[in-house]
């Protein structure tokens, strides 16, 4: 490896550990407790190594919430290529959410967290920008319905807005894996969950 190789991987790895730092500080002590030189404490670095990577904390965590959205974009779209069948393809992009959520718990926790609270964090272009990863998992969700529709196997006159409504059902249900044990002690939730996303297709399945 050339020198120019290893600098460009330190740089990666000082900047991981900053996300790293970053994350467990937001989701132990929440966003307006987390400041700059905690994580910088937290991640061994520099306040100037910190700056040089990201120019507030803001920037910092709007990065976090653009990862964990391509990384879940990526996950849709590799469970979902190649499958014809529109019903299947809702399923399969449900099922990489679910997976998501506890392979990449940290991220899900993070969007979790972005996306409950009624507080803004981010500025006009951050937030623009997270809106549009965001949107590139609902526009997948939404082309498959139109296609559906087109093929005469759903019924959807609002192809956008039924995307969003499952992307929140999935979020919502996924949320629910908390009360296994408890309200869903009789119930395993893999297949809890599988049934609330059948009943979900079936609502916008032609009779």
């Amino acid at each position: 490896m050339g020198q120019k190789e290893r600098r460009q991987r330190e740089k990666m790895q000082r900047r991981t550990q900053i996300l790293n730092a970053a994350r467990a500080l937001l989701l132990k002590e929440g966003f307006s407790k987390t400041s700059v030189n905690k994580i910088s404490r937290k991640a061994e670095l520099s306040i100037g190594s910190i700056y040089f990577y990201f120019k507030n904390k803001e920037e910092i965590f709007a990065s976090l919430q653009q990862e964990g959205l391509e990384i879940l974009h990526a996950y849709v779209n590799s469970e979902t290529e190649g499958i014809t069948d529109c019903r299947e393809r809702l399923k399969k992009g449900a099922e990489a959410y679910y997976r998501f959520s506890r392979k990449h718990k940290d991220y899900f926790d993070v969007i979790n967290y972005f996306l409950s609270s009624p507080q803004v964090f981010f500025s006009e272009n951050e937030k623009r920008t997270i809106d549009s990863k965001g949107a590139m998992i609902l526009e997948n969700i939404a082309n498959t319905v139109s296609r559906g529709v087109a093929e005469g196997v759903f019924v959807e006159d609002y192809p956008g807005n039924f995307a969003m409504l499952f992307w929140a059902s999935l979020h919502g249900l996924i949320q629910m894996r908390k009360l296994q044990g408890t309200m869903l002690e009789s119930e395993d939730f893999d297949t809890f969950f599988q049934y609330s996303v059948d009943k979900l297709i079936d609502s916008i399945r032609r009779k």
